[in-house]
């Protein structure tokens, strides 16, 4: 048996690897307690996900309805399948900014505990098992906002000329800038994940995410930005659109672009790397664009509730560059565009969303 273990497996990122992973001949072991409905409320919920995903892969996936903070509890799982795990892909975490404030303790013993706990059970039961971990751009604080940027109609945007125009690297500082307790408790991950990869010659890499979605987002006001916003859009609810006057951008990259690249780490593995995570300049979006491209496909009109203060420690503007991951792997192409994935989204999810006449 050849194992992928999935944590966070009824998630975006989670399902769509606990997917492909077995499309490409793997067991696949999923870890989730469905804490998403903790955070977010019956919006936010794995649950229809979770039974689609035993359904759809039948004994090719097995599920464990573990916490990651359980460190007995998970040791169980690790030990039963040993050396048989190939791949791990670690997505589970608390993943808003706004929700850490609340519960910082919650949001840190996830994020970083968590993190921990998956990553100290893979050096003791699959040393050789390559370990992707699902980090975040966030892990930047709010120093993107410092970019000398440009307000245009619709979107910021920064000079053609500046460095970063093209996306920003993974040389940017991560020092001196303001998190979010989310940020903060995913640093502390990501740090430790790399240490993992130097310390003990682990194959590790941080895939710092920009905006990670697709039609198998449980769609809630906290996170999910794109399929949340289309959700909005199909039932008539009302979007709070937070500061910025609505311009502020975001790249996209839909979850079947990010196993793809996933993959290719899998496939060639290395130690201790960093990539940035994104659609870059193929696929980005301010809120603006996004509700217009939502309406086009919908018919419908948006109704939006502008809010003046922003996010603590929100990104005015970004925008990731792929390109030190496209130099390690040259034949990962990114594939799925902003309206692609609005489409899709909308397509996914319309006998859900769309209100019966």
């Amino acid at each position: 048996m050849t194992v992928a273990l999935v944590t966070g497996s009824g998630g975006l990122i989670g399902s769509e690897a606990a997917r492909h992973f077995a499309g490409l001949g793997l067991d696949v072991v999923g870890i989730d307690n469905d804490m998403r409905r903790y955070f977010f409320g019956e919006d936010g919920s794995t649950a229809w996900s979770l039974d689609r995903l035993a359904a759809d892969l039948g004994s090719a996936y097995t599920h464990h309805a573990v916490d990651i903070r359980d460190r007995d509890g998970l040791e169980q799982v690790f030990k039963r399948y040993g050396k048989d795990i190939a791949v791990v892909i670690h997505s589970a975490a608390q993943p808003s900014h706004d929700w850490a404030a609340k519960e910082p303790f919650t949001d840190f013993d996830v994020n970083a505990g968590g993190t921990l706990n998956v990553l100290e059970n893979t050096r003791r039961h699959a040393v050789d098992a390559p370990f992707i971990h699902c980090s975040t751009n966030k892990v930047y604080g709010d120093r993107p906002n410092s970019l000398p940027l440009i307000e245009l109609e619709t979107r910021y945007e920064l000079p053609e000329d500046h460095r970063w125009y093209d996306g920003i690297t993974e040389d940017m500082s991560i020092d001196e800038s303001l998190h979010s307790i989310f940020g903060a408790s995913k640093v502390a991950s990501d740090v430790m994940v790399q240490e993992y990869g130097r310390y003990f010659d682990m194959r590790t890499a941080c895939f710092r995410g920009g905006t990670l979605t697709g039609p198998a987002h449980s769609a809630a006001e906290l996170h999910g930005f794109l399929a949340y916003l289309m959700r909005c859009v199909m039932e008539g609810r009302t979007y709070n659109l937070f500061g910025y006057k609505g311009k502020m951008v975001r790249d996209a990259i839909h979850s079947h672009d990010v196993l793809t690249a996933f993959e290719a780490f899998f496939r060639e593995p290395r130690s201790a790397q960093v990539y940035n995570l994104g659609g870059g300049r193929h696929s980005n979006t301010s809120h603006i664009e996004a509700f217009r491209v939502a309406q086009e496909i919908t018919g419908r009109e948006a109704r939006i509730n502008y809010v003046e203060q922003a996010r603590t420690g929100d990104h005015q503007w970004y925008v990731s560059s792929m390109a030190r991951f496209e130099e390690h792997y040259p034949s990962w192409k990114i594939t799925y565009d902003v309206p692609m994935i609005l489409r899709e989204i909308y397509e996914a999810n319309a006998d859900k969303w769309v209100p019966k006449a």
